[in-house]
């Protein structure tokens, strides 16, 4: 995961999100199943993205106004989301590369940190969450 503004995606921060699921809608609209922590618990929320006019476009209201753009996939192994939040008046962009597998090929990563610097974000905007998400240890 990435971001122009760290802190959201650091620990305890408002879009850092750990996808268990992503659900296309009969309607084209997206629905993201994920969990996160608040205050030391873990939620589980499950979120609808509508679809709009553009291809691999979506809107959602969380934390702000939100266009999910769907940056790129091979829709087997791995897709890359691009978020733009508009909260305040203030825009945050993150981007997120999941994976159907635990830990994606370092070849991945190399694509990811590409579409990153596109965006204007290097290493220092990048996280990995592969191994961080609190949540797991209480999966049963």
């Amino acid at each position: 995961m990435a971001s122009d503004d760290m802190k959201r995606i650091e620990k305890d921060g408002d879009l850092r999100v750990f996808i268990q699921n992503i659900e296309s809608l009969e309607d084209g609209s997206l629905k993201f199943n994920f969990q996160f922590m608040v205050l030391g618990e873990c939620v589980k929320v499950a979120v609808v993205c509508e679809k709009t006019d553009r291809n691999g476009e979506y809107t959602v209201n969380y934390e702000g106004d939100n266009r999910v753009l769907l940056s790129e996939t091979d829709y087997k192994l791995y897709i890359t989301f691009h978020l733009r939040n508009m909260r305040n008046g203030t825009e945050t962009n993150v981007l997120a590369l999941y994976g159907r597998v635990p830990d994606l090929s370092p070849s991945f990563l190399e694509r990811f940190e590409k579409v990153c610097r596109k965006y204007g974000l290097g290493p220092q905007n990048i996280l990995s969450l592969s191994d961080q998400n609190d949540c797991c240890k209480y999966k049963k």
